[in-house]
């Protein structure tokens, strides 16, 4: 097959605010988006529909550029583009001219037949990180990758590809940071430098146009707030999602649903939320019930209602083909399912035997989807777990001529879940009025965040699946996703005690704290261990539930900028190669203050790489010096957990349920350091949108070492606090200390084990505490 690359300029001009350079294999249209993002799309098609499934904002500002017979330059005031004109070729710098990613010289843009790709210059210490969730290191160098969604039942910890496509990556080298996302749906393909001898890097699809946008911020937060502003930043989430979530395929019926939430209350073992697996349906038909096991939804899910739980149900995509089916009848008479080329609707198997698959892709047919959500939403379900939506169909490979519209499948899989997702989404909260409904999706393309939270998919009962499993949520939080989770056990196979326990532990510092598994294997509730590890497991839940305020101020940062709850130490520690080093990288800040060392269920003792500054552990509140690996602990009672000096966080005492209040008692645990530092607290009422009109409270509370003072802002918003009362937890400060200044009163310090503290009551007026 012959190659094509990008020749020689034969004409350029500013065209409705873009770029347009033709060459005469293709047309390249360049956008300048905002000061650090610029758009290149090279193609063979200038008058083809240029639609995104990703990208909800338009190009900033008309562009300006300098031209001369060798190049063209377009400055913004953090990105320069030289587009050399003989060959075309496209190469990026920060505004003071230094290299940030630049095209291959010889080659460029090429294509073979409708294949595209792009070759970039491989710098010689450049890493990458990022591409979502994909096995193997968190820097990506020397690896190479695929796009395609996929039924990845029964993955292995090198598979791929796995469920989702997220095309978008982090560069790092000569202390800089780019980023780049190819938005293209086609299956596509990434290599970093892992076939080419260390000269080039590479990325491409099998179709479509060579369309990426590239970001320029010099921070990895920098570039995750830009990609989020193009796409999309997810909204608050319902508090009870945060909640402790218990899962199995399948509870059989009603009845056991209700026994386990009981069991929860017995054993005052704190849960928001219960699952319905395939099972609850009338042979598998989405958007039915079983009339024999679940007769009486409503019934049922009142009971649940009374004691404080939620319910999550699982709908897939397939529509099974019967006659008298309310989905199939109208589906079929409204042409709302994919097609072969002839018109006949697509026939493919999965669970409810043969079926149909909608078009998502069509706003009639998303808007049919979501009213349908009707017969979940009256009876009281809350959350809706979108699965088997790469699409998966038994065998795995749907025909290419199958058609989604004027779209075949080839084009636009890898956008399937993404689509589902937002009919689910747009549907429920339509039905749920000012309520925020809980989505959940396997498949993904970036922008899901919008609509949804995601989980890694069919795991397996072992060690190494725990710790890629926080590889994975890690480096999903770098494509603007902050709402993700794993299936805590492992779905398939059975977890040791030890195991479960360590599982569980590290589950407390997981976006979805989601435990979860397959028919057949044994049960995983908390109290299916033995006392002895129940205990274990019911003290880390109740942790998760103390650390709810800070979690859910986490949420609101990534709300607000993108940023991840769950962050690989390569965004706050870019340029440290210590924390890309194996033995390490699996570590991750939960927010910003929790450092988490994840262990084997076999390790009571790991070496931990502390990043640069002072530290803490967080159970022993021993201090650690930064910049050097330390051998920590590991017992089955107690994850080496690291609180970062300075460190503001805010707690409160164990409820059984976010809907609890509690002894109404705001914990402010701020851990003493050299360095300033400030945290966001935030609440609302963690069930409506009423935040979006101003129905929120949130305050900046600063530590100012150097003047020996805390200060807790005036509240912004008209929300009132669920505490009545700030209990202000100091850990590390002067121990001779006994006395603060409150607003100028003398307040007398009360003394523990591990720190002072002092509770004052919790008006919305500006608080400087000096001591």
């Amino acid at each position: 097959m012959r190659t094509q690359m990008l020749s020689k300029v034969q004409s350029s001009g500013e065209q409705s605010g873009k770029l347009v350079i033709t060459t005469a294999e293709a047309e390249a249209h360049i956008w300048v988006y905002g000061p650090a993002i610029i758009r290149v799309n090279i193609t063979k098609r200038p008058s083809a529909n240029d639609q995104s499934f990703a990208v909800i904002q338009k190009p900033g500002r008309r562009i300006t550029y300098i031209e001369n017979k060798q190049s063209i330059e377009v400055n913004t005031s953090d990105l320069k583009l030289i587009i050399t004109k003989s060959p075309l070729r496209f190469n990026f710098y920060t505004p003071g001219g230094q290299p940030l990613s630049e095209d291959d010289s010889r080659f460029g843009t090429t294509w073979q037949g409708e294949k595209v790709i792009t070759y970039r210059k491989l710098f010689a210490d450049e890493r990458f990180i990022g591409l979502g969730e994909k096995t193997g290191n968190l820097d990506r160098r020397g690896s190479s990758y695929v796009n395609w969604n996929t039924d990845a039942s029964e993955h292995g910890i090198k598979t791929d590809p796995l469920y989702k496509t997220f095309p978008f990556f982090i560069g790092i080298h000569s202390g800089c940071t780019y980023g780049l996302f190819m938005d293209n749906t086609h299956k596509s393909y990434f290599d970093f430098g892992a076939t080419t001898d260390e000269q080039m890097s590479w990325f491409g699809a099998d179709g479509g146009n060579m369309n990426y946008y590239f970001f320029g911020a010099q921070t990895i937060a920098g570039i995750l707030q830009d990609f989020t502003w193009l796409t999309g930043r997810m909204e608050m989430p319902p508090l009870w999602s945060l909640g402790y979530q218990q899962c199995r395929w399948s509870y059989m019926s009603a009845k056991e649903v209700l026994k386990v939430a009981h069991t929860f209350r017995k054993k005052r073992i704190p849960a928001d939320v219960m699952y319905c697996d395939i099972d609850y349906m009338d042979h598998y038909k989405i958007f039915t019930w079983n009339p024999e096991t679940f007769p009486d939804p409503k019934a049922m899910m009142d009971e649940l209602k009374a004691i404080d739980f939620k319910l999550v149900t699982i709908v897939d995509p397939g529509i099974k083909v019967e006659d008298g089916y309310k989905q199939y009848n109208e589906g079929v008479a409204n042409k709302y399912f994919a097609t072969y080329p002839n018109g006949e609707n697509y026939v493919a198997k999965v669970w409810p035997g043969r079926c149909h698959f909608p078009d998502f892709y069509r706003a009639d047919v998303r808007e049919w989807w979501g009213k349908a959500f009707s017969a979940l939403t009256e009876p009281g379900v809350a959350g809706f777990w979108n699965d088997m939506n790469e699409p998966a169909a038994w065998g795995q490979n749907i025909p290419g001529l199958v058609h989604f519209g004027k779209q075949s499948i080839p084009e636009v899989r890898n956008a399937y879940g993404l689509e589902m997702a937002r009919a689910t989404y747009q549907g429920t909260k339509k039905l749920l009025g000012n309520k925020r409904p809980f989505v959940l999706t396997r498949a993904a393309y970036p922008g899901v965040q919008r609509y949804s939270a995601v989980w890694t998919g069919d795991n397996s009962a072992n060690d190494a699946h725990m710790l890629l499993g926080a590889r994975l949520v890690n480096s999903i939080g770098l494509t603007g996703v902050a709402f993700t989770g794993v299936d805590i056990g492992g779905f398939t196979g059975n977890p040791t005690p030890e195991l479960m326990v360590r599982w569980n532990s590290l589950g407390v510092y997981t976006p979805m704290f989601r435990n979860h598994a397959c028919i057949g294997t044994i049960y995983r509730e908390p109290w299916r261990w033995g006392k002895k590890n129940e205990a274990i497991i019911k003290k880390d839940i109740e942790h998760r539930y103390c650390l709810l305020p800070y979690i859910y101020s986490s949420f609101y940062q990534a709300h607000q900028t993108g940023l991840p709850v769950n962050r690989t130490l390569a965004i706050d520690h870019t340029h440290d190669d210590k924390v890309y080093d194996g033995n390490y990288q699996t570590q991750f800040l939960f927010g910003d203050a929790l450092l988490i060392a994840p262990a084997a269920s076999t390790e009571r003792h790991i070496k931990v790489y502390l990043p640069q500054g002072n530290w803490y552990r967080l159970s022993t509140h021993e201090k650690l010096k930064g910049g050097k690996v330390h051998k920590a602990d590991a017992p089955l009672t107690d994850l080496p957990v690291f609180v970062k000096a300075g460190a503001i966080i805010p707690m409160q005492d164990v409820v059984q349920s976010t809907a609890g209040h509690g002894c109404g008692m705001l914990k402010l645990h701020i851990w003493y350091g050299k360095e300033p530092n400030a945290f966001t607290y935030y609440e609302d009422d963690g069930i409506t949108y009423n935040y979006e009109k101003g129905t929120y409270y949130k305050r900046i509370i600063s530590f100012e070492p150097v003047k020996n003072r805390i200060v807790l802002s005036a509240v912004e918003g008209n929300f009132e606090s669920r505490f009545t009362q700030v209990k202000l937890v100091l850990h590390g400060f002067n121990t001779k200390l006994k006395a603060i200044n409150v607003n100028g009163e003398s307040i007398k310090l009360q003394e523990k084990k591990h720190g002072t503290s002092v509770t004052v009551p919790n008006n919305r007026m500006e608080m400087i505490i000096e001591f």
